[in-house]
């Protein structure tokens, strides 16, 4: 599980460096801490994102049927725009 998370965060690296946003010809290693950064902090984020939902807030919705999948994928959506910002206006800035 660990060698697929870090195999995961390094094409997600270079492709993004290659082709969302223009970080050719700039210093890699700052580039490369500044993406695992961005990247642990959106690792929080779902974490605890998910565990708001699935404790409380779906539950005071009334749902209770697939309570963990959907906090999950609440979870795990909400970082993909915060993290997108997060590289634009810091990784490969």
């Amino acid at each position: 599980m660990v060698l697929a998370f870090l195999v995961g965060l390094l094409s997600g690296f270079i492709l993004m460096r290659l082709f969302v946003f223009d970080g050719a010809g700039k210093p890699l290693a700052p580039q490369i801490g500044k993406y695992i950064v961005v990247n642990l902090l959106a690792l929080a984020q779902t974490l605890i994102i998910s565990i708001v939902f699935a404790r409380w807030v779906l539950p005071a919705m009334g749902i209770v049927q697939y309570v963990e999948a959907t906090a999950h994928l609440i979870g795990v959506l909400i970082p993909v725009v915060t993290s997108y910002f997060g590289h634009k206006l810091l990784t490969f800035r």
